[in-house]
């Protein structure tokens, strides 16, 4: 047991709350979930930047990925730490807070100060646990569009995210068409494959078979002695299918970690470099993110698609009617372009205006967030094609 691993890495009330704002809704009326269970006193963690314009015009929406959160830029007002999207978005980027007003919401489910499995359950305080029921993209959506009443943003100028950030993005448009203007949906798919719910399944299994998972009900367990293991192993099966075999070739090879060589024989437990490599981000993922979030979140992305209830893909695509522009990555091995040059093809042949351009890299899914010479200038023209 290594007591410096927390049981959880979620933000948790009392904690400091850098540049999250919070609010609360369905206070007096729950919030109905697609599962067809509800929600009381749902707590959204939010960050925004720059200024909500006089007719309220200039309003952009982040969306982000399966284990990010709302700080997607700038300090977070605790530690001088960076965003996830530093050098997209600040004054004079691509997504200029100087003329924009940017929000960015942690996701329903989410451990970064929204209700999720981590946080206190209305009835007892305690965590909700193994009682957080399974929950979809358009739950979350639904959520951010409290928010964004609460916010006075009737319509957003643009709805922008990557990999689940861009399932939101999709759904918002679907699900609120009237408050959509724009939309950006980056390395991102319209309806999760048979493959991507097979990478998600084995990382649930991982967590399913370590006996620390307690059913999803380890928070009074000591330090140490959580379901680390487990989301340590779905971590690493992730990591693997965000980047591309060229990179983990170049980067790592054959080499030995810690400076071990062949000469003396074969040890099975003598760790490779690339494993070095996944064992770091397993253990950096435990003390920033909650076991249950990643699961509930997870089970979220393979839950996704637009067409259920919509009489199928092309008949759900086909009430999406705004400019969009789509972004996919050659080198994209989880969300392969295909998928994304699928959802420009489906809205040009509905008539819908949409650009489609490809990230050349090598760095696989991951581009969207190392890439940014290629991800900020079309983003920032196409809002420029668009003004508020």
């Amino acid at each position: 047991m290594d007591a410096s691993l927390p049981v959880t890495g979620a933000w948790l009330p009392g904690m400091p709350a850098g540049h999250r704002q919070f609010l609360t809704i369905a206070k007096g009326h729950p919030l109905a979930l697609d599962g067809g269970t509800t929600l009381s006193d749902v707590v959204v963690a939010y960050e925004t930047w720059g200024s909500l314009n006089a007719d309220a015009s200039n309003a952009i929406l982040i969306c982000h990925a399966w284990t990010g959160d709302s700080h997607a830029a700038g300090p977070d007002g605790r530690i001088q730490t960076g965003g996830w999207w530093d050098g997209v978005i600040g004054p004079g980027l691509a997504i200029d807070t100087d003329r924009w007003f940017v929000v960015c919401p942690n996701v329903l489910g989410g451990c970064q100060g929204s209700t999720g499995p981590a946080s206190p359950h209305p009835a007892d305080g305690k965590p909700y646990g193994s009682r957080f029921p399974v929950i979809t993209i358009r739950d979350m959506v639904r959520v951010q569009a409290r928010l964004a009443d609460e916010l006075g943003v009737g319509v957003w100028q643009a709805v922008i995210g990557g990999s689940m950030g861009g399932m939101q993005a999709l759904e918002w448009a679907l699900t609120y068409p009237k408050r959509v203007r724009t939309l950006v949906p980056i390395a991102t798919c319209a309806q999760a494959t048979a493959q991507q719910i097979a990478w998600g399944a084995i990382g649930r299994r991982a967590i399913l078979l370590d006996e620390k998972w307690r059913g999803g009900d380890y928070y009074d367990a000591e330090p140490g002695d959580g379901p680390w293991q487990g989301l340590a192993v779905a971590r690493m099966v992730a990591q693997v299918t965000f980047r591309s075999d060229n990179v983990f070739t170049d980067r790592f090879g054959r080499e030995l970690a810690d400076g071990a060589t062949l000469r003396n024989g074969f040890d099975m437990w003598q760790r490779f470099e690339v494993e070095r490599y996944l064992d770091h981000h397993g253990e950096k993922l435990i003390r920033r993110f909650d076991t249950n979030s990643y699961l509930i979140i997870g089970k979220a992305m393979d839950l996704h698609d637009v067409g259920r209830g919509r009489n199928g893909l092309a008949s759900a695509m086909a009430r999406i009617t705004v400019p969009t522009l789509t972004m996919g990555i050659w080198s994209d091995m989880l969300y392969p372009a295909y998928q994304q040059r699928q959802i420009h093809d489906l809205l040009r042949s509905n008539g819908t205006p949409s650009t489609y351009i490809e990230i050349d890299s090598p760095h696989g899914h991951d581009a969207f967030l190392i890439n940014l010479e290629q991800v900020g200038p079309p983003i920032g023209a196409f809002l420029d094609s668009y003004p508020a």
